[in-house]
């Protein structure tokens, strides 16, 4: 049985479980990574995260069989009361951080955008169409690479529909199923998901019961991954 046929995997099961009993359904949304003996990697992801575009642009070397999962960050802060970096008072020493780790990583320069994306909502929706058409990684990496290489607004209908071009998702079709409504519900299951595993921000690789939070773990949550 492969993961997606798992009847657990679509989380309406964890998700009523867990507004009863967060223990129960943490233990449910594991057993969704981990089946018949078989490990698998989780990588849970927004696109408007800069650190999940420094943990996505090295995943594939280190985990290259991880399971790319958007979520929505905001959905997933209101359900942890947590909030973003950005609006703290480390946003300046993060921000110098983080662009030194983009060149130690040998990426190019971060081109911060003068603004948060205008949709959030809608771009992790669109992330969540090319997870379902088996295009989520090409989707993903060009929205991290137009919002942090190029400072574009990957939510904006005109970068939305070139990122789903690129990706090889036909654009109409794609433009449509954004709205649908099990597109809304699957985007929602896979934040609570996270929530019940105890992703605390994204980018986070979950292995099992283990969370490895931060792109500063992602070789060790890799190093973990090898380890019988």
């Amino acid at each position: 049985m492969v993961l997606e046929d798992h009847p657990c995997c679509d989380l309406t099961t964890a998700r009523d479980t867990w507004l009863e009993d967060e223990d129960s359904a943490t233990d449910i949304a594991i057993d969704c990574i981990s089946l018949g003996g078989v490990r698998r990697s989780v990588f849970y992801y927004d696109i408007s995260s800069v650190y999940a575009y420094l943990a996505a642009e090295r995943i594939d070397r280190l985990l290259p069989d991880a399971d790319w999962r958007p979520i929505l960050l905001g959905g997933l802060f209101k359900l942890n009361g947590r909030t973003s970096w950005f609006l703290s008072d480390e946003r300046e020493t993060r921000i110098a951080e983080i662009e030194e780790r983009a060149k130690s990583y040998g990426l190019p320069p971060v081109s911060w955008p003068t603004a948060l994306p205008e949709n959030l909502l809608a771009l992790a929706r669109a992330a969540t169409v090319a997870k379902q058409n088996g295009r989520e990684v090409p989707f993903a990496l060009a929205g991290f690479r137009a919002m942090f290489v190029h400072g574009k607004d990957p939510s904006s209908p005109d970068e939305m529909e070139r990122l789903a071009s690129s990706a090889g998702l036909e654009t109409t079709e794609w433009t449509a199923a954004i709205g649908e409504q099990p597109i809304k519900d699957e985007l929602r299951r896979t934040t609570e998901e996270a929530h019940a595993l105890g992703v605390p921000g994204v980018p986070t690789v979950v292995l099992g019961s283990t969370v490895f939070w931060g792109d500063d773990r992602l070789e060790e949550a890799a190093t973990a991954f090898r380890v019988p």
